[in-house]
């Protein structure tokens, strides 16, 4: 099919649970917009559709997993595909002006979007990956409803409402301790992630599930320089400036399942590991904001796993981050 003189063509696609509404700009030869079942048939047809218009971008919002076998299959046919934040995309959509929200109008403005902000283009984790990420996130659900649990059980005044409740606690921590084990049943298996775990683990502070989290959650570790990976994660402090006021700095977006577990590693490394406990107190006595030095130790401790990563180095307190 013909190519636009400046060679360039975006495409947005607005993933439903059954149905694709797919934007093309500039159509040229073929239909702007598309909307299709969202089924193995269909996918494959629009995956070769694409790769003979060879699009600079294809951009799909995140939602909650639901694009992952499409995204899985473009990046299959060797597309360039995004897998954006559908906030940053709806404020995307206002600064626009476009207020209006329909499964034909998302698709219009992802691929606006796509065009205007061009966001990088990452390859999709492969199957064993996602896999590990699923297991992860089922694991913190089960936390969660320990958590909730041993709350409720704080509240039981009657003992078969307390029976009842503990009851369900032990079978909570029966379900958490079959998925550690299946977990580190697949790290065995794996001696990519077992190389890296062994790294990972090497530093003072993270243990098993920071170790896991990393691997499933974050898989760019180790190919970005460490500005790129703290605003991926989302602990690099961002600028509320205008004018002659100058707003505090706070941390936002990125990746909170990943931040969470990295908060409880940083909590551990401040204590155990002289390179944050260090830095932590440097911080403290020049007067900065107990929140102000959590945040920094976060984005430090990420930046020394990174560099440890990258550099194919076991921890060493010395390592200068890069």
């Amino acid at each position: 099919m013909s190519k636009t003189i400046n060679n360039e063509r975006f495409v947005g696609i607005d993933v439903a649970q059954d149905t694709l509404d797919v934007y093309i700009d500039p159509s040229d030869a073929v239909r702007a917009w598309q909307h299709l079942p969202y089924d193995a048939r269909n996918v494959g047809a629009l995956a070769k559709e694409l790769q003979a218009l060879g699009p600079t971008l294809v951009v799909l919002e995140a939602t909650g997993g639901l694009e992952t076998n499409l995204a899985c299959e473009l990046v299959a046919h060797g597309l360039p595909v995004a897998v954006v934040n559908p906030r940053q995309v709806r404020d995307f959509a206002r600064a626009s002006g476009e207020l209006s929200k329909t499964d034909r109008i998302d698709a219009g403005v992802l691929c606006a979007f796509a065009r205007a902000i061009r966001p990088a283009a990452r390859g999709v984790p492969d199957e064993a990956t996602r896999e590990l990420a699923e297991l992860l996130r089922r694991r913190r659900q089960l936390v969660d409803m320990r958590v909730q649990e041993t709350q409720r059980s704080l509240q039981a005044h009657s003992k078969a409402a307390q029976k009842s409740v503990k009851s369900h606690i032990a079978w909570l921590d029966k379900r958490i301790a079959e998925i550690d084990a299946d977990l580190r049943g697949r790290l065995r298996e794996s001696n990519a992630w077992r190389a890296k775990d062994d790294l990972l683990r090497s530093i003072p502070g993270v243990g098993q599930v920071s170790s896991f989290t990393m691997m499933a959650r974050c898989p760019e570790i180790g190919q970005l320089n460490r500005r790129q990976i703290a605003k991926l994660v989302g602990t690099a402090p961002l600028a509320c400036d205008s004018g002659k006021h100058r707003g505090k700095r706070r941390i936002w977006g990125g990746r909170a399942d990943v931040r969470k577990v990295l908060y409880m590693g940083t909590v551990s490394a401040m204590q155990h590991n002289s390179t944050i406990k260090e830095f932590a107190q440097r911080l403290k006595a020049a007067g900065k904001p107990a929140k102000v030095v959590i945040v920094a130790c976060m984005r430090k401790l990420l930046t020394i796993m990174n560099t440890i990563i990258k550099t194919n180095t076991p921890w060493n307190p010395t390592l200068k981050s890069a």
